[in-house]
């Protein structure tokens, strides 16, 4: 293999603390228990194989990739992808490799994410669009893109590489359907639906799908995996949403409050302007205009905000419902069960919505 991605052995005792629990939510007695537990050793793997891909740049750039390698986030995409080959059949190196690269488009998507947002910090550092300005870091997110289509070729099975290309080009092409309908208030719950299953969910549905591909399953279990993570993309881009409303930045550990000033209309925006008379329509849209500050007070004096949450988690708790029947065509395992613990973590998280 001529790539950089090195699989080592997982520790034999899974004594680090994989970044996947040190980003979980704050112990407290609501916050749901994240279920990646069974998978530490592999992602600790993962981990470390993203953060030596620095090393395939050139050096006047291997710096800027390893401090954007280096903050680690939840990793649900490489948990995905290792979960998908434990439940068909077994993880195997090819896995690990998978992972990587899904990580890889997905860390050069949220270079790209913060430029556009004008967001300062991303697990409670500066970005690098804060560190060092929004040309050099547009350049950055393109490399690491290519980078990351780059190892996909080194797959046996075309269409895996074809598969990763796909999703890539979705997570762009959804960045730009997003920004084409800023402050678009004719925006349908459909349009915005199709919109982040293009940007947030093609990721997750690529990373469960060709993790039983891997494994050489029937069509129909890698299409029902692939479902699986679709929905489960979509549910957790709709939580990321309610979260920029109603979260806490310290506690989520990126800026916070910037989809509705930047015009991005997201699901439990769409249900508050239904739910507006015309004139309060014009005021917020007025105030967006204008580029005033917007808190949750200012939104709940328009129209019935708190509603608006309701509907938006209860939408998203009905489409988990839904990727857990995806299940059905897996033989029982521990991580089977993984897979439905990870749709309930994620249903945990919306109803703290519903409280905050």
């Amino acid at each position: 293999m001529r790539h950089l991605i090195a699989v080592h052995s997982p520790p034999s005792n899974g004594a680090v603390c994989h970044a996947l629990l040190m980003n979980a939510p704050p112990a407290s007695t609501s916050a749901p228990v994240f279920p990646f537990e069974l998978i530490r050793a592999d992602l600790d793997v993962v981990e470390k194989s993203i953060r030596e891909q620095a090393r395939a740049f050139d050096p006047a750039v291997e710096g800027y990739v390893s401090y954007v390698c280096q903050a680690s986030g939840k990793r649900i995409r490489p948990a995905l992808a290792l979960m998908a080959g434990g439940a068909t059949g077994g993880k195997t190196k090819e896995h690990t490799r998978l992972s990587v690269i899904l990580e890889m488009v997905h860390i050069a998507s949220l270079v790209h994410d913060d430029i556009m947002d004008g967001a300062v910090t991303r697990r409670g550092l500066p970005t690098a669009a804060a560190k060092w300005g929004s040309a050099l870091s547009v350049l950055l997110g393109d490399a690491i893109f290519a980078y990351a289509l780059e190892l996909a070729t080194d797959f046996e099975d075309a269409q895996v590489c074809r598969s990763i290309a796909k999703a890539s080009r979705d997570v762009c092409s959804g960045e730009i359907f997003q920004t084409q309908r800023r402050f678009d208030f004719n925006l349908s719950v459909a349009d915005y639906l199709r919109m982040i299953e293009m940007k947030t969910a093609a990721l997750f549905a690529a990373a469960a799908g060709l993790g039983a591909r891997l494994n050489g399953v029937p069509e129909q279990v890698e299409a029902a995996l692939f479902s699986y993570g679709m929905k489960l993309g979509t549910v957790y881009q709709i939580y990321d949403d309610c979260l920029d409303l109603v979260g806490d930045e310290k506690k989520a550990g990126k800026t916070l409050r910037t989809d509705l000033a930047k015009g991005k209309l997201t699901l439990p925006i769409l249900y508050l302007l239904m739910e507006a008379t015309d004139a309060q329509k014009q005021k917020l849209n007025k105030m967006l205009l204008k580029g005033e500050p917007m808190d949750t007070t200012i939104l709940a004096g328009i129209a019935d905000y708190e509603g608006a949450i309701e509907k938006a988690v209860t939408f998203a708790q009905e489409m988990l419902k839904e990727a857990r029947t995806e299940l059905i065509c897996l033989a029982d395992s521990e991580y089977k069960t993984a897979f439905g613990d990870i749709a309930h973590y994620l249903h945990a998280l919306l109803d703290n919505c519903r409280a905050m």
